[in-house]
C-alpha cells in the first residue's frame, strides 16, 4: 500500500482560520495580527497572563540517517494531551532553508503529526529568517562603510569577527574576499558567510524577554577589535536601534496549528550543533501562559540541545522544565549498534541492545538535572514486536517510564499512551539543579558537559583556544555561559563515533564571544557555521504546478 507524503497529507487536511485558533487559549482578535487566514503574529505582552503552566521537553538520542522523528513526536504529544483533556500549546523552532533544501527537509512534523500550513513554515512564513538576514547583514554593511569612511573607531579590519549570513547552505561562501574593485568599493579584507540560523542575532531573538531587552542585547554584539586590540561592539558603532528596528516584526511569535487544529507557536532557529538550539523564550513563556501544558523541543539530541536548553535557556526563560521526553526509534538504535542503514528493516536484538547504550547515556544526562525523563519509542512499521519489547524492557530496567508511539500513523491518538505517561511524570516533585554552580569558569564548564553530559574524560584545548581564554579572564568574559558546537551524529566531536563512547577527548579548537547572546562559543572538532548541500540537494525532487500546488517538499 502507497502511504501519503507528509505535503500530501497535509495539503487534504482543511484549516480553520487562524482568530478560531486563537480563541482557542484566550486570545482576543486585538492580539493578534493575521498573516493570511491560517498564520498570525502574537502582539506582546499578553493584557492578561495567567499562571505558568507546565513545561515539556521533548529531546532525543543522537540523529541518524535512519530518523528519529523527534518533532513530529513532540506535535503528536501536543495533540494527545489536547485529546486528554489538557490544554496544551506546542512552542517549536522554525525551519531554515538550508536543510529544507538539502538533506534534513523541513521541521514540521510528519504524517499525520505536523504543524501547518506546513508549506508556508518551511518556505519564508512570516519572513521572520528573512529580517534576522537583513538585519545582519545591515550591520556588516555598516562596519565596512565606518571603515570607509574615516573609521573613528579604528576598527582593524583584521580583526573583523562579524561575518555575513544567508540563509541556504552555500559552501562556495564560507570564506570570501570583500572590497575589491578600487578605492570606491571599500578597503579589501578577508570575510566569510555563516548560514542565519547561526548568527548571535538569532541567539539575541531567542533569548530576549522583549524589545527593550532585544534592544539591550544588540548593543553588546562584539563587531571586531580595534588596532589597539581592544573589543569594539555594535553599542560603540551606535547602530543598535537601526538593527533593532529591523527586527520588530521578528520578535513576534508566530501563531498556526496542528493537523487536528490544536494551537502551535513557531518562532526561532538556532541550530543546536553551532548555536544554543531552542526557539524563543518569549514562544515558550507566551505558551506556558496561553496553556496548562507547554511543549516545546530542543535540536538534535540530549548532548546539544538539551543541554544548552537547561544550561543557556532556563535562567532566561525562568521556569525549569516539568518532564523531559526522550525519543528513540529502534533504528536508529541499530544503527548505532552497528547495522548498515540498508539492513535496519531486518530484525537484530543483538544490535538493538548493543546500541540501546546510547539512549542510556542520553538518559543518564538529563537525570543529572533532577527532571523525569519519560522515553518516547517512535514506532515504525518495520519494528517487530520483539524489538518494541526488548527495548521496553531496557528502559524500564533503568526505572524509567516508556511509551510506544505512532503518531506518524495516528495522530493524537497514537501518542495517549505518552501523553498519560508524561502527565504522571509532570506531576512528580521535580528538583532542578544546574550542571555548574553560578560563575564557574569556562574550562570547568565544558569538563562538567563532557563528562556529564556526553559521557567523555577531557578537554583539550588549542593553543589559539588557550590564548583567547587568557584574553577572556582579562576582559571578564570566562565566565559566561559556554554554547558547545559540536558534531550532532556523536557524543564525541567525532561524526563517525557511534554508541556511548568512554574515555575519549573534546577538541576545542577556538572560541567565540558572543556578549549580546551572553555566551561563549566553543568550537569543537570540524563543526561548520556554513554547511554544504548534499550530492542529491531535496531541491531536486521539489516542483510547483501551474495552480500553485506544491509536490517534493516532503
Amino acid at each position: 500500500m502507497t502511504q501519503n507524503t507528509d505535503i500530501a497529507i497535509s495539503q487534504a487536511t482543511p484549516l480553520e482560520p487562524i482568530e478560531k485558533i486563537a480563541a482557542k487559549v484566550g486570545l482576543k482578535p486585538e492580539q493578534i495580527e493575521p498573516y493570511g487566514h491560517t498564520k498570525a503574529k502574537i502582539d506582546l505582552p499578553l493584557a492578561d497572563p495567567k499562571p505558568l503552566g507546565k513545561l515539556i521537553l521533548v529531546t532525543s538520542i543522537n540523529p541518524t540517517p535512519a530518523g528519529e522523528g523527534k518533532s513530529t513526536v513532540a506535535i503528536g504529544l501536543g495533540d494527545a494531551l489536547n485529546l486528554i483533556g489538557q490544554r496544551t500549546v506546542l512552542a517549536l523552532r522554525e525551519p531554515s532553508l538550508g536543510p529544507v533544501m538539502g538533506l534534513k527537509g523541513g521541521a514540521t512534523g510528519g504524517g499525520h503529526a505536523q504543524v501547518v500550513p506546513m508549506e508556508d513554515i518551511n518556505l519564508h512564513f512570516t519572513g521572520d529568517m528573512h529580517a534576522l538576514t537583513e538585519a545582519h547583514d545591515t550591520l556588516a554593511a555598516l562596519i565596512d562603510n565606518h571603515i570607509q569612511q574615516g573609521n573613528a573607531l579604528h576598527l582593524d579590519p583584521r580583526q573583523i569577527v562579524w561575518k555575513r549570513v544567508l540563509d541556504i547552505n552555500d559552501r562556495a561562501l564560507r570564506q570570501t574576499v570583500i572590497g575589491l574593485g578600487g578605492r570606491t568599493s571599500g578597503v579589501p579584507r578577508q570575510d566569510g558567510f555563516d548560514i542565519t540560523v547561526a548568527s548571535e542575532l538569532m541567539a539575541v531573538l531567542c533569548l530576549s524577554k522583549d524589545l527593550s531587552d532585544l534592544k539591550r542585547r544588540v548593543n553588546r554584539i562584539l563587531i571586531g577589535y580595534n588596532t589597539d586590540k581592544e573589543p569594539v561592539t555594535v553599542g560603540d558603532l551606535k547602530v543598535g536601534g537601526a538593527i533593532t528596528l529591523l527586527l520588530k516584526d521578528a520578535i513576534k511569535p508566530n501563531l498556526v496549528q496542528t493537523l487536528e487544529h490544536n494551537p502551535a507557536i513557531i518562532h526561532g532557529g538556532p541550530f543546536a550543533n553551532i548555536a544554543h538550539g531552542c526557539n524563543s523564550v518569549l514562544a515558550t513563556r507566551t505558551a506556558l501562559q496561553l496553556g496548562d501544558y507547554a511543549v516545546t523541543e530542543a535540536g538534535f539530541g540530549a548532548d546539544l540541545g538539551g543541554e544548552k536548553f537547561m544550561d543557556i535557556k532556563t535562567p532566561v526563560l525562568g521556569k525549569t522544565p516539568d518532564a523531559v521526553v526522550m525519543v528513540a526509534t529502534v533504528r536508529a538504535l541499530k544503527y548505532n549498534g552497528g547495522v548498515k542503514r540498508a539492513d535496519l528493516e531486518t530484525e537484530d536484538l543483538a544490535a538493538l541492545k548493543q546500541g540501546s547504550a546510547n539512549l542510556l547515556r542520553h538518559i543518564h544526562s538529563m537525570q543529572q538535572y533532577g527532571v523525569p525523563v519519560v522515553v518516547a519509542i517512535n514506532r515504525f512499521t518495520s519494528d517487530t514486536d520483539a524489538e518494541i519489547q526488548t527495548l521496553t524492557d531496557i528502559v524500564k530496567a533503568q526505572n524509567v517510564a516508556v511509551a510506544t508511539t505512532t503518531e506518524w500513523a495516528d495522530g493524537g491518538a497514537g501518542t495517549t499512551e505518552l501523553a498519560r505517561a508524561v502527565v504522571d511524570a509532570a506531576n512528580q516533585p521535580s528538583k532542578f539543579k544546574p550542571l555548574v554552580k553560578d560563575g564557574a569558569d569556562l574550562v570547568t564548564q565544558m569538563e562538567a558537559i563532557t563528562h556529564k553530559i556526553y559521557g567523555g574524560a577531557t578537554v583539550e584545548l588549542s593553543a589559539k583556544a588557550k590564548r583567547q581564554l587568557k584574553t577572556f579572564a582579562q576582559r571578564g568574559w570566562d565566565q559566561l555561559p559556554v554554547c558547545m558546537a559540536k558534531t550532532q551524529y556523536s557524543l564525541t566531536d567525532d561524526a563517525h563515533q557511534l554508541g556511548a563512547p568512554k574515555d575519549f577527548t573534546i577538541h576545542v579548537r577556538e572560541f567565540s564571544p558572543r556578549l549580546g547572546a551572553g555566551f561563549v562559543v566553543a568550537l569543537t572538532g570540524n563543526v561548520l557555521t556554513m554547511p554544504g548541500l548534499p550530492k542529491h540537494p531535496a531541491a531536486l525532487d521539489m516542483d510547483i504546478a501551474a495552480d500553485g500546488t506544491i509536490t517534493g517538499l516532503f
